[in-house]
């Protein structure tokens, strides 16, 4: 069975066997996530959390009501306060996960070291082989997998998250997926992100698409550095849910009204929560859940290109392990 591995390994691009590695790092995140959910009543302390450490893009403009100028016909976008988007990130409106595309990016700038995630990575491959991990070791290897930003200035990973997001994701935005936040921006609605992907990060794909802002997992900072620990729990599963019902309280927003979007089973806790629910590149429990529910289901992807590039869109313990997994392994490759 090795051989057989390694011959496939060989026939493959650096590219290809560091996308590999991260979906097969990360294919055990959907489990381990389900099996740390937390209380109603938790969760929802943590989603208030979330929702005041949401990060707007930019303070929004005010839809003009002045007619057009010199002699134009395009009507002036009227703003539509009580309805909203809300879109997954990691192959919903990006190709793969965020958190990968980020880490193979400090990884060519060797923010990595073997001895910050040889530990974090042989604990993912023990829940790979048992197959079981408690909360609190969940929690552990999630910690242990961000000790990378520990000591690091918040305004050092933005600006270099502004440097990877050119490099590396730009070019992995579905143009399907953007053109449906695009159709609820010129219908005057918010559009925001809501992934499990570090908040910051979020922050910076949401600006540069031009959307209304982001919610994602908070890093804990002091001082404007961070320490390597989350402030309450990653952004997943019933933990969006109840961060997106925080917004629209805070934001006057009717849920009835509003749309969410994602590629994920794991987010259909948000997908309930909305007035309309469509699934985007749908993983196959979500593609179940749709046509149970009639949801629209929008798949931007072709043929068996379907089934290559769903790397998981979860920051738990196996998404973050597939990102770091795959830094070490660009790192040893370009040593």
């Amino acid at each position: 069975m090795e051989a057989v591995c390694v011959s496939r390994w060989r026939g493959r691009s650096k590219g290809q066997e560091l996308e590999r590695l991260a979906a097969l790092a990360g294919e055990a995140s959907a489990d381990a996530a389900v099996a740390m959910e937390a209380s109603s009543a938790a969760a929802l302390a943590e989603a208030e959390v979330i929702a005041e450490a949401a990060a707007p893009t930019a303070e929004p403009e005010p839809a003009s009501t002045a007619p057009p100028q010199d002699g134009g016909d395009e009507p002036a976008v009227q703003p539509d306060l009580t309805a909203a988007a809300f879109f997954d990130v990691d192959n919903t409106m990006m190709m793969g996960a965020s958190i990968f595309h980020f880490a193979r990016g400090l990884a060519s700038r060797k923010y990595f070291t073997t001895s910050d995630l040889a530990g974090f990575a042989w604990q993912q491959m023990k829940f790979r082989v048992g197959g079981r991990e408690s909360p609190d070791t969940i929690r552990s290897s999630r910690e242990q997998g961000l000790s990378f930003v520990a000591g690091r200035t918040v305004e050092d990973m933005n600006a270099v998250g502004e440097e990877i997001y050119d490099e590396l994701m730009a070019d992995k935005i579905w143009s399907g997926t953007r053109a449906l936040a695009q159709m609820h921006l010129d219908a005057g609605q918010r559009v925001w992100l809501v992934t499990a992907t570090p908040v910051e990060l979020a922050a910076i794909i949401a600006r540069r698409l031009g959307l209304t802002g982001a919610l994602g997992t908070v890093l804990e900072q002091e001082d404007g550095v961070y320490t390597g620990r989350l402030v309450g729990d990653m952004l997943h599963a019933h933990a969006k849910a109840h961060a997106v019902r925080a917004l629209a309280a805070r934001e006057g927003l009717n849920l009835r009204r509003c749309t969410a979007y994602s590629d994920s089973q794991n987010d259909v806790p948000m997908l309930s929560v909305v007035g309309t629910a469509v699934a985007v590149n749908p993983d196959a429990g979500l593609r179940d859940v749709a046509r149970q529910r009639q949801w629209e289901i929008r798949d931007f992807r072709t043929g068996r290109k379907a089934a290559k590039i769903g790397v998981p869109s979860v920051l738990g313990a196996g998404a973050l392990a597939g990102a770091v997994a795959a830094g070490l392994a660009y790192r040893r490759r370009a040593a």
